[in-house]
């Protein structure tokens, strides 16, 4: 008498053809043939005597309450991550708004936001914020001063109220 015989396929997983699944034997398609998998791991007593006692209060198997926490844990770390990310894309927003916004207020610097002018001896060459017309090195031209520390604003003799050039008028 003989005996039909059937062979399951191979339980060993094989190579990986994905890693990000490394238990997915060559060629199977992912969520193809067994979905779930063993993972063993060593945990302290404490913690196992703790995971029995909240199963079965809840009474669900150990393995059921383990899954849970482990896909909530993960669930929490990827919205965590995503927010940090989406901080620090709106943190780096801001930086560049307000960036544009101080290089803008460069820009627009005028005579009238200076709070007063001291005359220099140009160590290279300038071009004056009014009239446009360069200033050569070691030529006299006049720096305003304003409340914005890192503004610069350099004008030629003409272009100063006061310093004796033609431009008496206020700016």
């Amino acid at each position: 008498m003989c005996h039909g015989v059937t062979r399951e396929p191979s339980r060993d997983p094989g190579p990986s053809a994905d890693p990000r699944e490394p238990h997915l034997a060559a060629g199977e398609a992912p969520g193809v043939g067994k979905k779930e998998r063993v993972l063993h791991t060593r945990i302290p007593a404490v913690l196992e005597h703790e995971l029995k006692r909240l199963a079965e209060n809840l009474r669900v198997p150990v393995s059921n309450l383990v899954r849970t926490i482990l896909e909530d844990a993960l669930a929490l770390a990827d919205r965590a991550g995503g927010e940090v990310e989406r901080q620090l894309r709106d943190a780096a927003r801001r930086v560049s708004d307000e960036r544009e916004h101080l290089r803008e207020r460069k820009r627009r610097l005028d005579p009238q936001d200076v709070i007063g002018f001291q005359p220099i001896v140009l160590a290279q060459a300038a071009v004056c914020a009014k009239c446009k017309s360069n200033l050569a090195i070691e030529g006299q031209a006049w720096l305003g001063l304003t409340s914005d520390p890192g503004a610069r604003l350099i004008l030629c003799a003409r272009c100063v109220p006061g310093a004796g050039g033609p431009s008496r008028a206020p700016l």
